[in-house]
């Protein structure tokens, strides 16, 4: 007689039951089972006796859906949405669309509890964890034992917690990060400056509006291939060393 541990799959597989997907996103199960009969949740890997497994895959793509409600589209506007994303796309691909719609937003930044923090992190954080989040401006501790918190940075945040890099490294690689985006920032606004500087204001926010989310788009996804063509020329240059 197996387990029920035995039937989960290999580690980063569909093994959460339907219940622990629910949970993981903080939705219902009632909503996991919506999404999925208007297609908006790909349906699950049926196990051994007949129980629906779901993955990776499926925790970020409710994420996504999540973020893409709290920008206020509509069920209609979200189908269309993911109707145009690739099949193929692997939770780090939708990781990085749900950071693009996000970064649509305003910053958000709220004062929480330790509990809603650890509740929205979705794991209990120790108090490392709680230092390493600081460190990296995730988030920021305040009086009677509340936190000040960057919403649209705490999932990165607490998924760089798992990362098997020094604390020191992150801290580098942000520095990097933001220093280059600053200076593409800037450029990029010296280039547009021109265009827009004999419109009228409205104009100018509209156009604002329109460029944001088109601009980061294609700085994430220049990024995304530099990145994957760096690391395959290193494991190219370490394979032949």
């Amino acid at each position: 007689m197996t387990t029920d541990a035995e039937d989960r799959t290999e580690p980063g597989g569909p093994e959460l039951t339907i219940d622990e997907l629910a949970a993981r996103a903080g939705v219902t199960v009632r909503t996991v089972r919506f999404y999925g009969s208007k297609g908006l949740l790909p349906p699950p890997e049926i196990g051994p006796r007949r129980v629906g497994r779901y993955g990776p895959g499926h925790v970020a793509r409710l994420a996504l859906i999540e973020e893409l409600q709290h920008q206020g589209m509509t069920l209609a506007a979200i189908e269309r949405y993911l109707r145009q994303l690739p099949p193929d796309l692997t939770p780090d691909d939708l990781a990085i669309h749900r950071a693009v719609v996000a970064s649509w937003a305003p910053e958000a930044v709220e004062t929480v509890s330790r509990h809603e923090l650890e509740r929205r992190a979705g794991r209990p954080l120790g108090e490392e964890d709680v230092e390493r989040l600081a460190a990296m401006n995730v988030i920021e501790p305040v009086d009677g034992g509340t936190f000040r918190v960057d919403a649209g940075l705490l999932r990165l945040g607490v998924q760089l917690l798992d990362v098997p890099l020094s604390q020191e490294t992150i801290l580098a690689a942000r520095k990097v990060l933001v220093e280059h985006s600053r200076a593409a920032a800037h450029e990029l606004s010296r280039l547009f400056l021109g265009e827009v500087a004999e419109r009228d204001t409205r104009d100018v926010r509209s156009l604002s509006a329109h460029m944001h989310p088109l601009v980061v788009q294609a700085l994430l996804t220049t990024f995304q291939r530099s990145l994957r063509e760096e690391l395959s020329e290193w494991v190219s240059g370490s394979r032949t060393a």
